[in-house]
C-alpha cells in the first residue's frame, strides 16, 4: 500500500502549495492528505511491530524475565515475562513475551527476577462473536505473543547483574518497579477494595479490585475514576500549579519580580510527567498528558490554555507514535469527551453576561457559590456522558442510567478530598509521612464506593445490540461538526446525530445467528422459545464467562438453559493414533449404540449430553451434534445434521452432507453465527469473524507449523459459505 501512497501525499502537497489560502478546495486538500498521511502511517506501524504470536495453545516449561506484574483481589498475580526459553516441548516459534496468571500460593517475583514453571499458552482471543472486540489487536501492537496461565507454583530466583537488557530496558524495569512499589505501599495503607481504588488512581493498576466494586462502579457509570484519565491529570495539575502559586505569593520580593505563574506551571509539569511515569503508560494516561503538558507550555508562552487546538497536537502526537491506538474505546472515549467538555466551555464563556446585579450577601455569595459547585459538575457530567455514550453503546453494547446523578454525588468527593489528599501523601511518601493522607484518602474513595453500589442497585442501563457500521460514522462526524465549528453550521451535527439516531432506531436491525460457535468451537449455543421468552440454550453447564459475559448484551439475552445431563453410558476409551490402534468392531459397534440412543432422547431446542457428546433437535427438525473426541465425527456425521468438533481433524467435510464446523476450520474464521439452518447444510449462512486477507495480528491462524509457512491466504471462506476450507492441523501439534 505504500508505494501507492506515497506519491499520491505528493501530488496533494503539490496541489496545496498550488492552492488558494482559506478556500474549500484547500480545506478538502488539506482533509485528504492528512487521511492519507494517516494510512501511511499505519502502515508503516503494522510493518515496524513483529510481534510473534503462537499459533495454538500448548503447554510447555517457561523461563522468563518479569517485566510487569500486577495482584489481584484473590491474591494472585498476573506477571508479564520477556521469554528466555522453553522446554518440554520447545516452541519452534516462540513468542517474544507473555502474560501468565499464578492462582497458586507462591513467593512473588519481583520485576527483573527470573521466573519459571509449568504452563499453559494460548493465542490472543479473538472477537467472541463476528462484530466484537479483537483482543488478538491489542496484544498484537502490545507486543504480547500469548497468554495462560501457570498450571503449579512458579519458581523465581534473583535476576543476574547483566542480562543483556538495554538502557532503555533498565530505566523502564526500574520504573514499573518503583510503581510496583508504590501501589503495594498504597495497599498496606489502605486494605480491601479503597486501597485498590486507590493504587488505580496512582498507578494505574486495576486488577486488585474485587469483581463487586468492578461491577458496581461500572453500572453506577463511575469506571471512568478507575482510569488515570483527563480527570485525575488535570486535577493533579491544578493542585500543584495552584499551591505552589500561592507559596510563591506569599514572598511578595519573589512575586514581583519572577513570573510566578510560568514557574508554578512549569513545577506543574513536572509534577504530570513523573504522574505518567507511574502511571505505566494508559492510553488515557498518555493523552491526558499531552494535553495538560501542551496546556502548561501555553502559559509558559503566553497562550490560551484550553482550546480545540492544543487537543488536536495530543491526538497527532498520540497517532503519529502509535496509529492503532485510534481503535481502542479508550483513546475515542477520552478525546471525545475532552473535545466535548472544551467545546461546552467555549460555549458557556462566549454567553451573554448576566443582567443580574452582583451579589453582596455573605449567605447569597455561599449558595451561589455551591450553586456553581453543583451546576459544574452536572454540566461536566452531562457533557462527558453524552459525549461517550456512542463508543460506550458501540464498544461495550451497554449504557448507563443513572451516572449523571452518581457523578453528581461522587465527583464532588474526588475534586475535594481524594486527589488533593492522594497528591499530598505522594510528596511526603519519600519521608514516610504519606499515611495520613492516604487514610484520608481512603476514606474518600470508601465514600465513592458507597455511592456507586447504592446507584447500581437502580438497575444496570441498558443494553444495545450490535450496531450498523454507519451508527459510528454518522454521530462521529456530527459530533465533530458540533464541537469544530463556532458558526450556525455546527447545528448540522445535532441534526446529523438525530437522523443517525432515528434512522438506526427504526431501520432494519441485525438479527443474531439461529447458532452460535466460539472459535474453539467449545461453546455452542441455540435459541430456545420464541418471541420475548427466548432464552439461550447451551452445550455446557458452566459457560466459559470469558466469552458469555460478551455474548449476554450483544444478543441480549439474561437467562440460560443448562444441558440435560444423561447417565445411559459411557463411550469406549478413544483409541491411541499415535500407536496406530483402532477401535475393534464391538466398541465401534457400542459408540454406535450409545449416540443413537442418545439421539433418540434428543429434546427440541434444549441440548442433552453425556460426556464429551451433546445433541439438540432445532426447531427446523435438523439435528445438532456437538463432539470433544475426533474418532467420534465419523458416527456424527452419520447421525447429524450438523456437527461441530471441540478438537483438531483433518476432515473438511461430512461424506453424508452434515455441515462440519471444527476447531481446524474455525482456526481461520474465528468465532460464527450461523443461520438458514431450515435449508440444506450447503445453503446455510455463516456469518464469520474474519473474512478476506489475513492482518498481522491474525496471520498466526493461518501458520502450519508442519512447514513454519503460514497457509495460502486464500482458505480464509467468506460470510456467504458454508464450507469452511481452512487447511487443519494434526491434533499433534502442541509443540508447534
Amino acid at each position: 500500500m505504500a508505494p501507492v501512497l506515497a506519491p499520491l501525499v505528493l501530488a496533494l502537497l503539490f496541489a496545496l502549495s498550488r492552492s488558494t489560502r482559506d478556500t474549500a478546495s484547500t480545506l478538502i486538500l488539506w482533509s485528504v492528505c492528512l487521511a492519507v498521511v494517516g494510512m501511511l502511517l499505519a502502515e508503516w506501524e503494522a510493518r515496524r511491530v513483529s510481534t510473534v504470536i503462537i499459533d495454538q495453545p500448548l503447554v510447555t516449561t517457561v523461563t522468563g524475565i518479569v517485566e510487569r506484574r500486577e495482584q489481584g483481589a484473590a491474591g494472585e498475580w498476573r506477571y508479564t515475562l520477556r521469554l528466555t526459553g522453553t522446554v518440554e516441548p520447545t516452541v519452534r516459534r516462540p513468542p517474544e513475551r507473555v502474560t501468565l496468571l499464578a492462582r497458586s500460593k507462591h513467593a512473588p517475583a519481583a520485576i527483573g527476577d527470573w521466573l519459571s514453571g509449568r504452563a499453559r499458552l494460548s493465542p490472543p482471543s479473538g472477537p467472541a462473536l463476528p462484530g466484537l472486540n479483537d483482543f488478538a489487536f491489542q496484544s498484537y501492537f502490545s507486543g504480547i505473543g500469548a497468554v495462560g496461565f501457570f498450571l503449579g507454583p512458579p519458581q523465581a530466583k534473583l535476576a543476574e547483574e547483566d542480562n543483556g537488557a538495554g538502557l532503555v530496558a533498565r530505566f523502564d524495569a526500574a520504573l514499573f518497579s518503583l510503581r510496583d512499589r508504590i501501589s503495594n505501599r498504597i495497599r498496606s495503607v489502605i486494605p480491601g477494595d479503597p486501597g485498590a481504588f486507590a493504587a488505580s488512581i496512582i498507578t494505574g493498576e486495576r486488577r486488585s479490585m474485587s469483581t463487586a466494586a468492578t461491577e458496581a462502579l461500572r453500572v453506577s457509570g463511575l469506571a471512568h475514576i478507575t482510569a488515570i484519565s483527563g480527570l485525575n491529570m488535570a486535577l493533579a495539575a491544578g493542585i500543584f500549579f495552584v499551591g505552589l502559586r500561592g507559596l510563591l505569593s506569599l514572598v511578595p520580593a519573589l512575586a514581583e519580580r519572577h513570573p510566578i505563574k510560568k514557574i508554578a506551571a512549569a513545577g506543574a509539569l513536572i509534577a504530570t510527567t513523573g504522574y505518567v511515569l507511574i502511571s505505566g503508560y494508559q492510553v488515557s494516561a498518555l493523552r491526558a498528558y499531552l494535553m495538560t503538558a501542551i496546556m502548561l507550555a501555553a502559559v509558559l508562552f503566553d497562550r490560551p490554555a484550553v482550546s480545540l487546538r492544543n487537543l488536536a497536537l495530543a491526538a497527532t502526537a498520540i497517532l503519529v507514535v502509535q496509529p492503532s491506538a485510534v481503535m481502542g474505546p479508550s483513546f475515542q472515549m477520552s478525546f471525545a469527551a475532552t473535545a466535548g467538555l472544551i467545546a461546552g466551555y467555549a460555549g458557556w464563556r462566549s454567553r451573554p453576561r448576566a443582567i443580574l446585579p452582583p451579589i453582596r450577601s455573605l449567605g447569597l455569595r455561599v449558595a451561589a457559590g455551591g450553586g456553581k459547585l453543583i451546576g459544574g459538575t452536572l454540566a461536566t457530567s452531562l457533557i462527558g456522558g453524552l459525549a461517550t455514550a456512542i463508543f460506550a453503546i458501540t464498544h461495550f453494547h451497554r449504557l448507563s442510567t443513572h451516572g449523571l446523578e452518581a457523578n453528581l454525588a461522587a465527583m464532588p468527593l474526588i475534586s475535594l478530598v481524594v486527589m488533593p489528599a492522594g497528591f499530598i501523601a505522594m510528596l511526603l511518601m519519600p519521608f514516610g509521612l504519606d499515611a495520613p493522607f492516604f487514610w484520608i484518602m481512603g476514606q474518600g474513595l470508601e465514600l465513592v464506593l458507597h455511592v456507586a453500589y447504592m446507584v447500581s442497585s437502580w438497575g444496570g442501563g441498558y443494553v444495545f445490540p450490535r450496531l450498523p457500521g454507519w451508527f459510528m460514522l454518522g454521530t462521529i462526524t456530527g459530533m465533530l461538526l458540533l464541537t469544530l465549528f463556532r458558526s450556525s453550521l455546527r447545528h448540522a451535527g445535532t441534526v446529523l446525530i438525530a437522523v443517525t439516531l432515528v434512522a438506526t432506531w427504526l431501520g432494519p436491525r441485525q438479527e443474531p445467528g439461529e447458532l452460535m460457535i466460539s472459535e474453539d468451537a467449545r461453546l455452542v449455543a441455540l435459541w430456545s422459545g420464541d418471541g420475548a421468552a427466548r432464552t439461550l440454550a447451551t452445550n455446557r453447564t458452566r459457560p466459559p464467562a470469558f466469552i458469555f459475559d460478551q455474548w449476554r448484551p450483544v444478543l441480549d439475552v439474561e437467562t440460560t438453559m443448562p444441558p440435560l445431563m444423561l447417565t445411559i453410558g459411557e463411550l469406549p476409551a478413544p483409541p491411541d493414533w499415535r500407536t496406530g490402534e483402532t477401535w475393534s468392531a464391538a466398541q465401534r459397534s457400542a459408540a454406535a449404540t450409545l449416540l443413537d440412543q442418545l439421539t433418540k432422547s434428543a429434546r427440541m431446542d434444549r441440548f442433552t449430553c453425556i460426556k464429551q457428546v451433546c445433541v439438540a433437535r432445532m426447531d427446523t427438525g435438523k439435528l445438532l451434534m456437538t463432539l470433544d473426541r475426533p474418532d467420534l465425527v465419523g458416527v456424527g456425521c452419520d447421525l447429524a445434521d450438523v456437527v461441530v468438533l471441540a478438537a483438531r481433524t483433518r476432515l473438511t467435510a461430512c461424506r453424508s452432507g452434515a455441515a462440519l464446523l471444527s476447531q481446524s476450520s474455525l482456526r481461520a474464521t474465528g468465532a460464527v453465527e450461523i443461520s438458514g439452518l431450515a435449508d440444506a447444510p450447503q445453503h446455510l449462512v455463516i456469518r464469520t469473524s474474519f473474512e478476506g486477507k489475513p492482518r498481522p495480528w491474525t496471520q498466526h491462524r493461518l501458520y502450519d507449523w508442519r512447514t513454519a509457512s503460514a497457509a495460502d491466504e486464500h482458505t480464509i471462506p467468506q460470510a456467504s459459505e458454508s464450507r469452511m476450507t481452512a487447511q487443519p492441523l494434526s491434533p499433534t501439534a502442541d509443540a508447534q
